[in-house]
C-alpha cells in the first residue's frame, strides 16, 4: 500500500542528491512495501547502499547488464510492484531500447533514477558525463522528467514520484549540493516554483543551476537589474502557465542548465513559448560538445554555467528585449 503521510528525512543540507535519494527511499520502503530495487553494480554511488542494507530481500543486483534490468524491470511492474531502477545516468542510456519498448511503450509504472548526470561526474571525464539524458527520455512518450534543487527537493520528489502512476526519469547527484529550498517550499510533479520574484527578467533553472541562477540575481540587483528566478524541476511535462506568465510579465527569459543546449530544459522552454508567448530567450548549457575530466565546479566554470555567465546572459536578452520593444 501506497502513503503519502510517512515520516521523512529530507532536509539534510549537506547531503548529495543521490545521498538524499538513497536515505529518503529507504525511509519510505517501510510503508511503500511494494518498492523494489534494481540496481546494476553501482549501489555505493547511487546511494542505494541504504536501501540494500536494510531491505536486502528486495533488492536484485543485474550486474553491468543495464537492458536485462529495465526489461526486467517492465516485467516487474505489471505484477503491481514499483522497480526503483537505479545507475549512472550514462549507463540508463545503454538501455534506452528498452526503456522505450518495456516501459513507456507499455506505460509501466517503473522510476529510473539517475545519479552522475551532466557535468558532476567530474574526474571521470567526457565518456562518463551525461549531456543528452534530459533531451533523451524527454523524447520518449509518456515519460515524465524530473531534476530536482538540492536533497530538500529529492526527498519530496522521491515521495511525489512513488505515488505517481507511470514511467518517471529523475536525476540526482555525486557532489554535495547548496541548500536553496526552505521547509516551506512544496513540489508538485509538472509545477514550477518561482524561488525569487522579480520584474525586468526570468532565469528559468533545474538542478544544479538553480542555486547558481540565484547567485546570478544576486550580481544582477546590485546592478538594478531585478530578477525573478524559477525552479523548474520537471522539465516533463513543463510548467506552460508559468512560462506565459513569465513572458508576458517580464518579455524575457534566460534558460540555465547543466546539460547540452539542444533538447534540454532550454529547448522544452523555447518549444512551450513559441507557441504561446514567444519572447526573447538565452540558454545556459554546454554548447554540443563533450566535457572534460576535472573537478565540477571547474568544468561549470569552463564551460560557462556558474552565475557571472548567467548574469551576462541576462544582460544580453534585457537589451534584445529592449531592441525589440523599440522595433529594431
Amino acid at each position: 500500500m501506497t502513503q503519502t503521510n510517512v515520516p521523512s528525512l529530507i532536509g539534510s543540507s549537506g547531503d548529495s542528491l543521490r545521498e538524499a535519494f538513497g536515505k529518503e527511499l529507504t525511509q519510505l520502503a517501510e510503508h511503500y512495501t511494494n518498492v523494489v530495487v534494481l540496481d546494476a553494480d553501482v549501489a555505493g554511488g547511487t546511494g542505494m547502499h541504504h536501501f540494500l542494507k536494510k531491505y536486502p530481500e528486495r533488492f536484485y543486483q543485474f550486474g553491468i547488464a543495464e537492458q536485462n534490468m529495465v526489461a526486467a524491470a517492465g516485467g516487474m511492474a505489471s505484477t503491481g510492484l514499483i522497480p526503483v531502477v537505479t545507475t549512472f545516468g550514462v549507463f540508463c542510456l545503454r538501455a534506452y531500447e528498452q526503456v522505450r519498448l518495456s516501459v513507456a511503450y507499455c506505460r509501466r509504472n517503473v522510476k529510473i533514477v539517475a545519479s552522475h548526470p551532466g557535468l558532476d561526474v567530474g574526474p571521470d571525464g567526457g565518456s562518463a558525463q551525461t549531456l543528452e539524458d534530459i533531451a533523451a527520455f524527454r523524447a520518449i512518450p509518456g515519460m515524465t522528467v524530473i531534476s530536482p534543487a538540492d536533497s530538500f527537493e529529492v526527498g519530496l520528489a522521491t515521495r511525489a514520484i512513488l505515488d505517481f502512476d507511470g514511467p518517471v526519469y529523475m536525476r540526482t547527484g555525486r557532489s554535495p549540493v547548496r541548500r536553496v529550498l526552505d521547509e516551506s517550499y512544496q513540489f508538485e510533479i509538472g509545477k514550477g516554483r518561482i524561488l525569487r520574484d522579480g520584474t525586468d527578467v526570468a532565469i528559468v533553472a533545474c538542478g544544479v543551476e538553480v542555486a547558481r541562477s540565484l547567485d546570478a540575481a544576486e550580481i544582477l540587483e546590485k546592478e538594478g537589474i531585478s530578477v525573478r528566478v524559477i525552479n523548474m524541476s520537471t522539465i516533463k511535462p513543463i510548467d506552460i502557465d508559468l512560462l506565459v506568465r513569465c513572458s508576458r510579465e517580464m518579455g524575457a527569459i534566460v534558460t540555465a542548465e547543466d546539460h547540452n543546449v539542444i533538447g534540454g530544459l532550454g529547448g522544452a522552454v523555447a518549444e512551450a513559448l513559441v507557441q504561446n508567448a514567444p519572447c526573447p530567450i538565452e540558454f545556459i548549457g554546454v554548447r554540443d560538445e563533450f566535457g572534460e575530466s576535472g573537478e565540477p565546479e571547474e568544468l561549470a566554470e569552463k564551460y560557462k554555467l556558474t552565475g557571472p555567465y548567467i548574469a551576462e546572459a541576462v544582460r544580453k536578452v534585457i537589451a534584445r528585449k529592449m531592441r525589440r520593444e523599440h522595433g529594431e
